[in-house]
């Protein structure tokens, strides 16, 4: 079991969350790694949680299903549950995002391609279309008249 996580600076803004849903699900990219012969794939890979291909070989499913180019293995992922919020604190913790069923690969770099939405901190003002794939995020708030910003994010993936 893997967990993305991160850490990061959140001002003024809260909740911070991938856009999820069944209508608009997010593809969590990764760069992944097959733990038999630990062959990185070098292109990224994306994984939804509302996906899922038929395991060969198995009654099962996954949501990413990969066979290692080198060893010829092939390797599954699932998402287990809906991803969590990440929450205004001070100093900034790390978080739980998203957790995995890993078998026979692991991710090992997460890149924040696709929508985040977070609320205000201490308005009632939504924030969509949030994009962090440049690291930082900067907007203003219209009802407390004040800037709010995500920034120095450390995206990490750790055994759960």
């Amino acid at each position: 079991m893997l967990a993305l996580t991160l850490t990061a600076d959140l001002t003024g803004v809260t909740e911070l969350l991938p856009l999820d849903t069944a209508e608009e699900p997010f593809f969590y990219t990764f760069k992944v790694q097959c733990t038999s012969c630990r062959e990185i794939h070098p292109n990224w890979v994306s994984i939804s949680r509302f996906e899922s291909s038929e395991v060969a070989g198995s009654k099962g499913e996954a949501n990413f299903v990969w066979r290692c180019k080198a060893c010829k293995r092939e390797s599954t992922a699932s998402i287990k549950d809906s991803p969590k919020t990440y929450t205004q604190e001070s100093p900034p913790t790390r978080q739980t995002i998203v957790e995995m069923d890993c078998r026979g690969l692991e991710f090992t770099e997460f890149r924040a391609n696709g929508e985040w939405i977070a609320k205000g901190l201490e308005s009632t003002t939504r924030f969509s279309a949030i994009d962090l794939q440049e690291g930082e995020w900067f907007d203003y708030d219209e009802k407390l008249g004040e800037e709010v910003s995500i920034k120095d994010m450390i995206w990490e993936i750790k055994r759960a």
